[in-house]
């Protein structure tokens, strides 16, 4: 037996392999082309090595629409490219106070807010590749049995958190106060003195951590995650982007406060038009300067893979995964969303970004409104996916 499911895992990978060289081979060459107006790609900068190579180190996570990427069916014209991969916590500290060995990284699209705004970080630039984006009514939850029904029932109450500016949860801030009239004045916070999803994403780096005046806030006992605070009492609510441990335990007095939060954020999508963006990709500003035209060459790679894991869910995931409604959720999703809803560059995804940077100013973290033309790499803003 144990056999038999041996060459049935190889035999699933290798289609999915067959799959993606297919792909890359086809569609994924039109795309590159299309983005570099027709031309090949030239040699760039990145790191010399001693054989003459030119590496490129790259580092997030692998998702579906970066793995192909990540485990090179997708190529960069003119580099070896190498990935690393790593927690955002992990990769923001990396970027803002470490070694900044990392030529394009992913990179928490608030922190970095809040590093240029704030701290006149200037070593990287924005790419407008966003490789993780998602809703975040799905993000809140709640004691059931301290009177809460509906977002308006959070006021005078005590949130846990782990990281105060972190993006998402700026985004549930904004979006509580836009669509429910919930203020982040109104709600008592307490930080955690422990994160629950440390070891998916990171440590929490600086630029979480970042505190408004004019706000109540206090600090959780140490050693205790806000999973403890939420399952003690201590608090009537987390707002946190990963599932609370003791949600996921399934704790009789633990649910979230919108159960049928599919609904829910489709309804917020319809009315806004925004998903919400977590992430971002940043590129060093000394290998832009030394070779402009890598912007192209970088933003064509991620649209290409994201169309790889497109044109998975497309003809292989309703085989090969294991939920059995996933290609209709697929297709639901294009209907609502559009074809390319986890859209790239700056024309689709302005007003997201736009209402972040409104978010972080009027919640008291980044120092003024940020611009758009002034974060991202220059030649970037123009770029479209075909």
């Amino acid at each position: 037996m144990k056999h038999n499911r041996g060459n049935s895992t190889c035999s699933l990978d290798l289609s999915r392999r067959r799959l993606l060289k297919a792909t890359v081979i086809t569609a994924g060459t039109a795309t590159a082309l299309a983005l570099l107006g027709g031309k090949p790609s030239p040699s760039f900068g990145g790191t010399k090595k001693g054989d003459g190579e030119t590496r490129l180190l790259i580092g997030g996570y692998k998702f579906d629409r970066t793995a192909a990427l990540v485990d090179g069916s997708i190529e960069i014209a003119g580099y070896n490219v190498q990935f690393e991969e790593s927690g955002i916590g992990d990769l923001n500290t990396h970027v803002f106070s470490g070694p900044q060995t990392l030529d394009v990284t992913e990179i928490g699209l608030h922190p970095y807010m809040l590093a240029f705004a704030n701290e006149g970080f200037r070593q990287y630039a924005l790419l407008p590749v966003f490789p993780l984006r998602t809703f975040r009514h799905k993000s809140v939850f709640i004691r059931n049995d301290r009177g809460i029904a509906k977002p308006q029932d959070l006021r005078g109450k005590r949130v846990a958190t782990a990281g105060y500016s972190s993006t998402s949860l700026t985004w549930i801030r904004g979006i509580f106060k836009d669509e429910y009239g919930v203020a982040p004045d109104e709600i008592e916070w307490v930080i955690s003195g422990k994160d629950s999803s440390a070891k998916e994403a990171g440590k929490i780096s600086r630029q979480e951590n970042i505190l408004p005046e004019g706000v109540a806030i206090s600090m959780g006992p140490e050693g205790r995650d806000e999973s403890d605070l939420l399952e003690s009492g201590e608090v009537d609510a987390c707002f946190h982007a990963a599932e609370p441990r003791a949600y996921r335990q399934g704790h009789p007095n633990i649910r979230r406060l919108f159960p049928d939060y599919r609904s829910v954020e489709q309804r917020y999508f319809a009315k806004t038009g925004i998903f919400p963006i977590m992430h971002a990709v940043a590129i060093k500003r000394t290998l832009v300067e030394s070779n402009p035209e890598i912007i192209r060459a970088v933003f064509a790679a991620y649209s290409q893979a994201k169309h790889v894991a497109y044109d998975y869910l497309a003809k292989l995931a309703p085989l090969m995964d294991s939920l059995p409604w996933i290609g209709q959720e697929f297709e639901e999703t294009k209907k609502l969303m559009g074809d390319n809803f986890y859209s790239y560059g700056i024309t689709p995804n302005r007003k997201p970004l736009e209402t972040l940077f409104r978010y972080s100013h009027e919640q008291g973290l980044c120092s003024r409104n940020l611009q758009i033309e002034e974060i991202f790499a220059p030649g970037s803003i123009e770029l479209t996916e075909s």
